[in-house]
């Protein structure tokens, strides 16, 4: 799958990584829920930084369609709230 971090670029992430990669994308939902301002900022860049070392990066010229968009590691609470589906980030 093919995931791009906003301001960032693309990673080629294998369906394996997605185990571990929904678990914090739960844990990041139940932050937001609860208004847990820290624990999403901790949260969310251990998503990133997962998906940073689990993923292959795209070359930046590639312009491959993202099946999965991540905000950036500074998005506020309410940037990440408007991007979430039922599922979280991260769909399944």
């Amino acid at each position: 799958m093919i995931v791009r971090i906003m301001g960032e670029g693309q990673v080629k992430l294998a369906d394996s990584h997605f185990t571990e990669l929904n678990k914090l994308d739960d844990e990041l939902l139940e932050e937001m829920e609860s208004g847990d301002e820290e624990g999403f900022r901790r949260t969310l860049g251990s998503l990133l930084d997962a998906v940073r070392r689990l993923g292959e990066p795209l070359p930046d010229d590639a312009l491959e369609p993202s099946e999965l968009i991540l905000p950036s590691p500074d998005a506020t609470l309410d940037e990440v709230r408007e991007m979430l589906s039922d599922d979280g980030l991260i769909p399944g």
